[in-house]
């Protein structure tokens, strides 16, 4: 798995704040805590403190709606097999995209005040909530959830994305709106971009041209989400 660089300097985390470095949750692996004593916490795996190198896997916390940064050993715990229950999840790393892009009136229909958002499926209670990247972070912005599930049933790859740990990204631009399933992380990779840089009313040149890099990230590790069996 090929994680986010560095994501813990994007992602203002809700909730009760992680536990410090040298400290693991309940079930997860045995810190070891001299080693992680001896480390700066973002050098650290945050499950068991052994060092990461700046690219590394995320495990989500469901308890504490956040991300860890993880070793491999520790991001492999929690990849096959967990998905029908516990408490950490471990994001995965494929990128999709749809074969069709989504019309105008069905951008219109799911009525997002803004051309950049994600949405994510709590596996708790069902619900898709959206999301955008904003100067001050990310941001949660109201969703007809019965516009989302007429739209998505006219869209295989707005289902597609795991619960919790995958996100549907949708790009508006211009007339043309595409979608994608991206990893959690990399959005909020994306919301720690457009916090960094953004300035005045606008953003700015360099944060629209980080906003394009991402973009471009993801639609070249994007690949086309095969039709669904008698589509």
């Amino acid at each position: 798995m090929t994680g986010q660089p560095g994501l813990r300097r994007f992602v203002r985390q809700p909730g009760p704040s992680p536990a410090p470095a040298g400290t693991a949750p309940a079930d997860a692996p045995p810190v070891r805590a001299e080693a992680a004593a001896r480390r700066r916490p973002e050098e650290a795996c945050e499950m068991c403190g052994t060092e990461i190198l700046p690219t590394h896997g995320h495990v989500v916390d469901l308890e504490r709606s956040s991300l860890l940064c993880t070793c491999r050993p520790c991001y492999l715990l929690f990849t096959h097999g967990q998905a029908g229950g516990g408490r950490y999840r471990a994001v995965p790393d494929r990128y999709l995209s749809s074969p069709r892009p989504m019309t105008a009136a069905e951008w219109e229909e799911l009525q997002v005040p803004v051309g950049l958002a994600f949405f994510l499926r709590n596996s708790a209670d069902g619900r898709v909530a959206g999301f955008y990247p904003s100067p001050a972070g990310v941001t949660e912005c109201q969703l007809d959830l019965a516009s989302w599930e007429r739209v998505s049933a006219e869209h295989q790859l707005m289902r597609a994305a795991e619960a919790d740990v995958e996100a549907v990204l949708i790009n508006r631009s211009g007339d043309q709106t595409e979608h994608f399933v991206v990893p959690i992380d990399a959005c909020y990779e994306l919301a720690g971009r457009v916090r960094m840089l953004w300035q005045g009313f606008d953003g700015g040149a360099e944060a629209r041209q980080s906003i394009a890099e991402f973009l471009d990230l993801v639609r070249s590790r994007a690949r086309v989400l095969a039709p669904e069996p008698g589509a």
